[in-house]
């Protein structure tokens, strides 16, 4: 999630065409998710910030992109991207109220409140001013929010974040889980970084995935889950919250593998799949578990070619689920 600043030109449309390191988490998590990734790369092309990491608690270098700001920044269950661009015309929405749980509803996950947070907006990059405004993220101020990044072809990350949020949200109500989006494309831009957590705060959500894809340099690929650092300043307090959204992460990350075959950042984590950072609003002013995740690089065409691709984001979203889910089992 790559940030493109406000000379970024609207998205075109598609052309057709830890400091434990996640080895020992994977092993313990999903027995045999890396060893099958392996198997999966030996006999085919196994592919696959708030933007690139910046700073990983692993000390690797971060290599290619732009570093993000956002929350760092289609269709629900079809295998095409959503259509439909922004509108100028809508206000930004006011938070809404806190969900309660549906009690009506059946599965493992009756009771639970997730919160995905689809990242930046398809109408950000029509709204510099708002987005470029600076919020307190306790560590010291960033952007509103950001545009995000795209492939080369023009597939905007906002797009590609809404069609796997979509696609999540599904699968979890499956589960019995009440879900929220922090945004549904139904406001002109945003939410700020602070609104995003915020909304998963006052939703006393169980677990907050923030979703996005990264625009790091050709080359470099695969996935990378972004756990919150220890932070106590200002308005952040995470606390509380870090060694919980670890544990989500690690889960999300060992069924990401199983599910989609592709392997770990090779340029961020140190092959770990996990990288800790302390400069993201979204995770800072957390109070309940969040992560982030990059679900693979939008600037290298291998891994682009899976981004695109709707089947692909429906195994993409189904790893997340069932990371998730199995968060909330325990």
């Amino acid at each position: 999630m790559s940030y493109t600043g406000p000379g970024f030109e609207p998205p075109h449309p598609r052309r057709s065409r830890l400091r434990r390191p996640l080895v020992v988490a994977v092993a313990a998590l999903v027995p045999g998710a890396l060893a099958g990734w392996l198997v999966y790369a030996a006999v085919g092309d196994g592919g696959g910030d708030e933007g690139r990491a910046a700073v990983a608690s692993s000390g690797a270098p971060t290599a290619g992109g732009t570093v993000s700001s956002a929350a760092p920044s289609p269709s629900s269950s079809s295998s095409s991207s959503s259509s439909g661009g922004p509108d100028d015309q809508k206000a930004p929405s006011p938070t809404p109220a806190t969900p309660t749980p549906d009690q009506s509803a059946s599965g493992p996950l009756k009771g639970k409140v997730v919160v995905i947070d689809p990242g930046h907006n398809p109408g950000n990059f029509q709204h510099t001013s708002e987005i470029n405004r600076t919020v307190d993220i306790g560590t010291g101020r960033k952007e509103c929010d950001t545009t995000g990044t795209s492939t080369n072809d023009g597939y905007a990350e906002a797009r590609f974040t809404l069609d796997v949020s979509r696609r999540l949200r599904e699968l979890l109500e499956a589960q019995g889980a009440t879900v929220r989006l922090t945004q549904d494309e139904d406001r002109a831009y945003g939410p700020c970084i602070d609104e995003r957590a915020r909304i998963g705060n006052e939703a006393g959500a169980d677990a907050v995935v923030s979703v996005h894809a990264d625009g790091s340099g050709a080359g470099n690929r695969g996935f990378h889950v972004i756990l919150p650092a220890v932070v106590q300043r200002g308005a952040a307090d995470t606390r509380a919250i870090a060694a919980p959204s670890r544990e989500l992460g690690e889960r999300i990350a060992g069924n990401f593998v199983r599910v989609t075959g592709s392997a770990p950042a090779n340029y961020v984590g140190g092959g770990t799949g996990l990288v800790t950072r302390d400069d993201l609003g979204g995770l800072n002013l957390s109070t309940v578990p969040k992560v982030f995740i990059e679900c693979g690089n939008m600037r290298d065409s291998k891994d682009a070619a899976l981004l695109t691709s709707g089947a692909w984001r429906q195994r993409a979203a189904q790893g997340i689920s069932e990371g998730i889910v199995s968060f909330l089992r325990g």
